[in-house]
């Protein structure tokens, strides 16, 4: 099953979505954006992971959220000035890091060893931390034969954000999410923009819930399915996983009900248990 078909399909669950790989819960020696909450990630049942990505300073394509090393590898240097090999010599914190986190065995992973440690087993989504390197991760994606199993993503919500998005070259055949705000009485406008794009999915901010309700069944009958975070740090209108944890119907169980059906969290293992743990039964993984 292709990533678009998972997503298209009408009896899936919401599908849940490791930020960072699942290194939440001080999981044992996975620090976020590491083989070790990859693997963790896929033995829990998400269906999608979220990695960020990042190029080194000779050309390779590695995982770290931060352009600086000092929260996870407490290495007080930039990661894009170092080459792959020297930044995998790093050993990373455990769970989001920072001083207080112990360093674990886990190193920097290149973005090759993800794509094949995901092949047939999750899909990824595609964090591209610095826009201009998305040319060079779609090349990757390509040459490893992966396309139909991540995402790349991007706002679509202004002009010059289309505009610059449509001067990219190689992003054709890999599945493309449209970020976009969905805000007051621009909301109309925001999804007509959105459907004329025709991205599978589109990670939408709100200022209301009753706003991307509003536009959701419009969106839905275009074949863009609606995925929201309810990050803590990246959240919109008091939806965070604070919130879900005190009361889940609240807050993911308003989002499924206004039509949202991706989800990405940082409280994955709760958020399972939430929806129920069928996000890669329905998967037939072709091998």
């Amino acid at each position: 099953m292709t990533f678009k078909d998972f997503i298209a399909d009408p009896a899936r669950p919401c599908a849940v979505v490791a930020h960072r790989g699942a290194w939440q819960n001080d999981g044992p020696g996975a620090p976020e954006n590491s083989l070790a909450a990859l693997e963790r990630a896929i033995a829990l049942g998400c269906a999608i992971v979220e990695v960020d990505i990042q190029q080194s300073a000779d050309g390779d394509l590695f995982l770290l959220h931060d352009d600086t090393l000092q929260r996870m590898a407490g290495v007080d240097a930039r990661a894009d000035t170092l080459t792959l090999a020297e930044l995998q010599r790093l050993r990373l914190r455990r769970g989001d890091g920072g001083p207080d986190r112990v360093m674990t065995a886990e190193t920097i992973p290149s973005f090759d060893a993800v794509l094949e440690t995901a092949r047939g087993r999750v899909f990824l989504d595609l964090d591209v931390k610095h826009p201009a390197q998305m040319p060079a991760v779609a090349a990757r994606v390509k040459a490893m034969g992966m396309q139909d199993q991540v995402d790349l993503k991007e706002r679509i919500d202004s002009t010059a954000a289309r505009a610059w998005l449509q001067a990219q070259p190689g992003l054709d055949g890999i599945p493309f999410m449209g970020k976009a705000l969905f805000r007051g009485a621009a909301a109309d406008a925001t999804a007509a923009e959105v459907i004329a794009l025709r991205p599978f999915m589109c990670e939408a901010e709100f200022d209301r819930l009753e706003t991307l309700a509003a536009q959701a069944e419009r969106l839905r009958a275009a074949g863009i399915a609606l995925w929201v975070n309810t990050l803590d740090s990246v959240s919109s209108a008091g939806f965070t996983d604070t919130a879900a944890r005190a009361d889940p119907d609240a807050v993911w169980g308003r989002l499924i009900a206004a039509g949202v059906s991706v989800i990405q969290t940082d409280a994955v293992e709760e958020l399972l248990g939430y929806v129920g743990r069928e996000n890669l039964e329905i998967v037939e993984w072709s091998r």
